[in-house]
């Protein structure tokens, strides 16, 4: 599904010039508005997913001044010295406008469980956080030009080269860089247990692994590497290991056939079944019923 952003402002003495330009990316949507400001303008803006906003081009004497409630103190922005403001999700801004002809600004608004399932456990989630008004950084302010002009290029390039740009601009923006290895730690005894019966009760279905994960409030990653270190095994291979538990019971019935028990047990067909049941018990379907009958 297509990411679109969510805020709510009331803004007045804004017009916009053309067309807001957008374009979309991989859990990102960048904007590039260009507007002519009556002689007092302003607004009120909220959002409930993480944006950055870059003022990439500014004509008047005066400068915005962003402040953090209706009557608070403020701050100017301006191209050279101030451009840039990362405002985490739900984050209330005032700004006011005076004096200022008009701007054209660069909005990248991005998904903040798209970026942690793409980032894993690289981004703890806590950065998305912390606010970062009013700054500059030619990097950003580099990569902003570059995302500004895709959006504005009526004949695109591939989808590959704003996403790599919009990702680039939001890690260097977080000051993200790379994680420390860390040892690999086993799953705690609640998220095991949760896991654990999750798979047992669905066993005879595809399990994702967003599943488990979710249940045990991991990212994927961290999960598939915790659930090894508690368990031995893949989360894959310990559901195969339940399948088989199930065929077992099923096995204990004369009348029950090969196929029958393939097919009741999830498997894609009875050499499936014969396959992935001597792997994990070391003889085959017919060899451990006659042993057990």
């Amino acid at each position: 599904m297509t990411f679109q952003p969510r805020m709510n402002n009331r803004i007045d003495g804004f017009s916009v010039v053309g067309k807001i330009r957008s374009r979309q990316w991989n859990g990102m949507t960048a904007d590039l508005t260009e507007v002519e400001c009556a002689p007092y303008a302003g607004g009120y803006y909220v959002a409930q997913d993480p944006r950055l906003f870059i003022l990439l081009e500014m004509e008047g004497e005066g400068r915005p001044l962003v402040k953090m409630t209706a009557n608070g103190a403020s701050l100017p922005q301006d191209t050279e010295h101030r451009p840039i403001s990362y405002v985490p999700a739900g984050m209330d801004l005032w700004v006011d406008v005076v004096r200022v002809r008009t701007m054209r600004h660069l909005d990248l608004h991005f998904d903040a469980d798209a970026l942690l399932q793409r980032l894993g456990d690289d981004l703890d989630p806590g950065r998305l956080q912390e606010a970062n008004l009013l700054f500059s950084d030619q990097k950003i302010f580099a990569l902003a030009r570059l995302i500004a002009e895709e959006c504005a290029n009526p004949q695109p390039l591939h989808d590959l080269y704003g996403d790599g740009l919009s990702l680039a601009l939001v890690i260097d923006a977080i000051k993200l860089g790379r994680s420390i290895p860390r040892q690999k730690s086993a799953l705690a005894s609640w998220q095991l247990r949760r896991a654990l019966d999750f798979i047992d009760s669905n066993c005879l279905r595809n399990i994702r692994l967003e599943e488990l994960a979710t249940l045990t409030g991991l990212s994927q990653s961290h999960f598939s590497r915790a659930f090894k270190a508690s368990t031995g095994t893949a989360p894959h291979q310990w559901q195969m290991k339940a399948r088989i538990k199930r065929a077992q019971q099923l096995l204990l019935s004369r009348t029950t056939s090969l196929s029958e028990v393939a097919a009741d047990t999830g498997f894609a067909d009875q050499a499936h079944f014969t396959r992935i049941f001597g792997q994990v018990v070391g003889m085959t379907p017919s060899q451990w019923r006659k042993a057990h009958m």
